[in-house]
Protein backbone atom coordinates (compact mmCIF):
# COMPACT_ATOMS: atom_id res chain seq x y z
CA UNK A 1 0.00 0.00 0.00
CA UNK A 2 1.78 3.37 -1.08
CA UNK A 3 1.59 6.45 1.55
CA UNK A 4 -1.11 8.12 -1.13
CA UNK A 5 -3.89 5.66 -0.06
CA UNK A 6 -2.77 5.74 3.54
CA UNK A 7 -3.53 9.13 3.33
CA UNK A 8 -6.62 9.11 1.83
CA UNK A 9 -7.33 6.41 4.20
CA UNK A 10 -6.57 8.63 6.76
CA UNK A 11 -9.01 11.58 5.03
CA UNK A 12 -11.83 9.18 4.81
CA UNK A 13 -11.16 8.57 8.90
CA UNK A 14 -10.71 11.58 9.96
CA UNK A 15 -13.91 12.81 7.76
CA UNK A 16 -15.29 10.31 9.42
CA UNK A 17 -15.22 11.35 12.90
CA UNK A 18 -15.50 14.36 11.86
CA UNK A 19 -18.97 13.45 11.72
CA UNK A 20 -19.06 11.98 15.12
CA UNK A 21 -18.05 15.20 16.63
CA UNK A 22 -19.26 17.63 14.22
CA UNK A 23 -16.41 20.00 13.52
CA UNK A 24 -15.12 19.01 10.11
CA UNK A 25 -16.97 19.15 6.77
CA UNK A 26 -16.72 15.11 7.10
CA UNK A 27 -18.33 14.22 3.60
CA UNK A 28 -16.82 16.41 2.03
CA UNK A 29 -13.03 14.97 3.16
CA UNK A 30 -14.32 11.79 2.87
CA UNK A 31 -14.52 12.42 -0.70
CA UNK A 32 -11.50 14.44 -0.83
CA UNK A 33 -9.88 11.46 0.27
CA UNK A 34 -11.37 9.34 -2.36
CA UNK A 35 -10.19 12.06 -5.09
CA UNK A 36 -6.63 11.71 -4.24
CA UNK A 37 -6.90 8.06 -4.28
CA UNK A 38 -8.63 8.10 -7.77
CA UNK A 39 -6.14 10.54 -8.88
CA UNK A 40 -3.09 8.59 -7.58
CA UNK A 41 -4.29 5.41 -9.03
CA UNK A 42 -5.54 6.93 -11.96
CA UNK A 43 -7.69 4.10 -13.86
CA UNK A 44 -10.51 3.26 -14.96
CA UNK A 45 -11.71 1.16 -12.00
CA UNK A 46 -10.43 4.15 -9.19
CA UNK A 47 -12.41 7.03 -11.35
CA UNK A 48 -15.41 4.59 -11.74
CA UNK A 49 -15.11 4.28 -7.69
CA UNK A 50 -14.79 8.57 -7.03
CA UNK A 51 -17.71 8.53 -9.22
CA UNK A 52 -20.10 5.83 -6.93
CA UNK A 53 -18.44 7.76 -4.21
CA UNK A 54 -19.83 11.31 -5.86
CA UNK A 55 -23.20 9.87 -6.19
CA UNK A 56 -23.96 8.33 -2.91
CA UNK A 57 -22.72 11.68 -1.23
CA UNK A 58 -24.99 13.54 -3.36
CA UNK A 59 -27.71 11.23 -2.39
CA UNK A 60 -26.93 11.96 1.28
CA UNK A 61 -26.89 15.53 0.74
CA UNK A 62 -30.07 15.70 -0.46
CA UNK A 63 -31.58 13.49 1.88
CA UNK A 64 -29.51 15.13 5.01
CA UNK A 65 -31.66 18.21 3.51
CA UNK A 66 -34.81 16.85 2.82
CA UNK A 67 -35.63 14.46 5.62
CA UNK A 68 -35.06 16.85 8.95
CA UNK A 69 -37.13 19.75 7.31
CA UNK A 70 -39.93 17.88 6.32
CA UNK A 71 -39.80 16.54 9.90
CA UNK A 72 -39.53 20.16 11.26
CA UNK A 73 -42.04 21.83 9.14
CA UNK A 74 -44.88 18.75 10.41
CA UNK A 75 -43.71 19.88 14.10
CA UNK A 76 -44.07 23.19 13.41
CA UNK A 77 -40.75 24.61 14.09
CA UNK A 78 -40.32 27.80 12.15
CA UNK A 79 -37.31 28.83 10.09
CA UNK A 80 -36.57 31.84 12.97
CA UNK A 81 -36.42 28.88 15.79
CA UNK A 82 -33.54 27.05 13.42
CA UNK A 83 -32.18 30.34 13.15
CA UNK A 84 -31.75 30.90 16.58
CA UNK A 85 -30.61 27.34 16.95
CA UNK A 86 -27.14 27.69 15.10
CA UNK A 87 -26.72 30.86 16.74
CA UNK A 88 -26.94 30.02 19.63
CA UNK A 89 -24.62 27.02 18.57
CA UNK A 90 -22.11 29.59 17.61
CA UNK A 91 -22.51 31.71 20.73
CA UNK A 92 -22.01 28.27 22.59
CA UNK A 93 -19.08 27.14 20.68
CA UNK A 94 -17.09 30.40 21.80
CA UNK A 95 -18.61 30.61 25.43
CA UNK A 96 -18.33 26.77 26.21
CA UNK A 97 -15.53 25.17 24.66
CA UNK A 98 -15.88 21.89 22.87
CA UNK A 99 -19.72 21.23 24.32
CA UNK A 100 -21.02 24.25 24.03
CA UNK A 101 -22.47 23.92 20.36
CA UNK A 102 -24.27 21.31 21.72
CA UNK A 103 -25.72 23.45 24.71
CA UNK A 104 -26.04 26.59 22.61
CA UNK A 105 -28.44 24.83 19.77
CA UNK A 106 -31.12 23.73 21.93
CA UNK A 107 -31.07 26.66 24.00
CA UNK A 108 -31.26 28.86 20.76
CA UNK A 109 -34.07 26.99 19.42
CA UNK A 110 -35.93 26.94 23.14
CA UNK A 111 -35.57 30.54 23.85
CA UNK A 112 -37.06 31.30 20.12
CA UNK A 113 -39.80 29.34 20.91
CA UNK A 114 -40.80 30.56 23.91
CA UNK A 115 -40.57 34.12 23.12
CA UNK A 116 -42.96 33.26 19.78
CA UNK A 117 -45.64 30.55 21.58
CA UNK A 118 -45.02 31.79 25.47
CA UNK A 119 -45.48 28.33 25.73
CA UNK A 120 -42.71 26.40 27.40
CA UNK A 121 -44.46 23.03 27.08
CA UNK A 122 -44.75 23.52 23.34
CA UNK A 123 -41.33 25.48 23.37
CA UNK A 124 -40.09 22.43 24.66
CA UNK A 125 -41.50 20.01 21.73
CA UNK A 126 -40.75 22.19 19.74
CA UNK A 127 -36.77 22.29 20.73
CA UNK A 128 -36.54 18.11 20.95
CA UNK A 129 -38.41 18.01 17.41
CA UNK A 130 -35.15 20.13 16.35
CA UNK A 131 -32.82 18.07 18.21
CA UNK A 132 -33.76 15.04 16.84
CA UNK A 133 -34.23 16.86 13.30
CA UNK A 134 -30.21 17.48 13.90
CA UNK A 135 -29.51 14.45 14.70
CA UNK A 136 -31.07 12.68 11.83
CA UNK A 137 -29.14 15.10 9.57
CA UNK A 138 -25.64 13.82 11.32
CA UNK A 139 -26.97 10.25 10.98
CA UNK A 140 -27.84 10.28 7.19
CA UNK A 141 -24.14 12.24 6.51
CA UNK A 142 -22.58 9.48 8.24
CA UNK A 143 -24.57 6.36 6.90
CA UNK A 144 -23.02 8.15 3.64
CA UNK A 145 -19.77 8.81 4.86
CA UNK A 146 -19.34 5.33 6.03
CA UNK A 147 -20.75 3.87 2.17
CA UNK A 148 -18.24 6.13 0.44
CA UNK A 149 -15.34 4.39 2.81
CA UNK A 150 -16.97 1.07 1.94
CA UNK A 151 -17.19 2.03 -1.94
CA UNK A 152 -13.34 3.02 -1.31
CA UNK A 153 -11.87 0.31 0.07
CA UNK A 154 -13.98 -2.06 -2.49
CA UNK A 155 -11.86 -0.32 -4.62
CA UNK A 156 -8.26 -0.62 -2.91
CA UNK A 157 -8.91 -4.42 -2.87
CA UNK A 158 -9.80 -4.48 -6.64
CA UNK A 159 -7.31 -1.94 -7.78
Amino acid sequence: MDAVTVVAGAMITIGILGLIVPVLPGLLLCLAGVLLWAWNVDTGTSWTVFGCCVAVAAIGWVVQFLVPNRRLKAAGVPGFAKLAGIAGAVVGFFVIPYVGMFVGFPVGVFVAEQARLRDAQRAWAATKAAVRAVLTSIGIELAAAVLVSWIWVAGVLVT
